[in-house]
């Protein structure tokens, strides 16, 4: 079931075409990963998804509800994590949810059962009485994420959610959203610059000048615009460039670049001494968005 909707969707500021024609889909439940570089109309489509900009053409629908028609009803639906902190900082972190929860209507008897849930999933409990202003930056990604959480969405946007936050608590915050994602069946549509995030996505959009220049799974990606790679360890240097591959030289080896496995697969029965040690990789989606786009989206290390 498609609970995102999208078709073609234009947005532009004076002459800046900052959206042009795009349609997707968005499954219930799913991870889905809409990647591009700054300027690229990531956000500038989640601002409409989300109500807060209008659209100049296309449609967008939520739910099966279209936007236009039932703005109110799908704000409900959605809980919104932004780049920045959307926290008051120099209140506490229980009356940032306490205000955040009221206008959802959720107070009272419902508000702390609901606060308890929250805090137990982001072990808030030591920090709820300090200020924002006075929390570490992952703490305060977790109160942000718990905020977006304080309605019960079906669809959780997370706008670049782990710029910036030490790996331990990406791996956290991460751990938190799968978890929500499988238990509830929460959607979850993510922008990223972390390619190992983008890795795990059920389905991913590449976009590039406000326009969609790639879409599909991790792996249909990765075997449409790279290769494989056999790593070769233990070997001469003459040895790897007699097969005549790109090759880069590694610390502790040599990558060796080939078209496809079947390719990987006739070298290593041309010449099986020389494969004693070594590894074959897929593509990484760091080398998809380079060869889609032409430029490098800057971020974590794709493992």
């Amino acid at each position: 079931m498609d609970i995102i909707k999208i078709d073609d969707l234009y947005k532009s500021y004076g002459d800046v075409k900052a959206v042009q024609g795009i349609s997707f889909r968005v499954k219930k439940g799913e991870l889905f990963a809409f990647l591009g570089l700054n300027g690229a109309g990531k956000s500038t489509t989640i601002s409409i998804l989300c109500g807060r900009l209008e659209k100049d053409a296309g449609r967008v629908e939520l739910n099966g509800k279209d936007l236009d028609e039932n703005g109110e009803d799908i704000k409900r639906a959605v809980g919104v994590v932004f780049q920045s902190c959307a926290l008051d900082k120099p209140l506490s972190v229980y009356d940032n949810l306490k205000c955040r929860a009221a206008l959802y209507g959720i107070t009272g008897e419902a508000f702390e059962k609901r606060l308890k849930e929250l805090s137990d999933l982001f072990e808030l409990a030591p920090v709820l009485k300090r200020p924002v202003g006075k929390l570490s930056g992952g703490q305060r990604r977790r109160v942000d994420v718990a905020r977006a959480l304080i309605h019960e969405p079906e669809i959780l946007i997370l706008d670049e959610p782990t710029t910036g936050l030490d790996p331990q608590t990406r791996k956290s915050v991460w751990g938190i959203v799968e978890t929500l994602r499988k238990e509830k069946g929460m959607t979850v549509f993510l922008t990223t610059h972390y390619m190992e995030e983008a890795a795990e996505a059920d389905y991913v959009v590449i976009l590039d000048g406000g326009k969609i220049v790639a879409e599909g799974t991790p792996l249909q990606l990765k075997n449409a615009y790279t290769g494989d790679f056999i790593t070769l360890y233990n070997v001469a240097e003459e040895r790897v460039q007699a097969l005549g591959k790109p090759y880069e030289k590694l610390p502790e080896g040599y990558r060796v670049a080939v078209a496809d496995t079947a390719e990987a697969t006739s070298l290593i029965l041309a010449d099986p001494e020389l494969f004693t040690d070594y590894e074959i990789v897929k593509g990484k989606m760091d080398d998809v968005f380079l060869a889609v786009t032409g430029k490098k989206l800057t971020g974590g290390t794709e493992k």
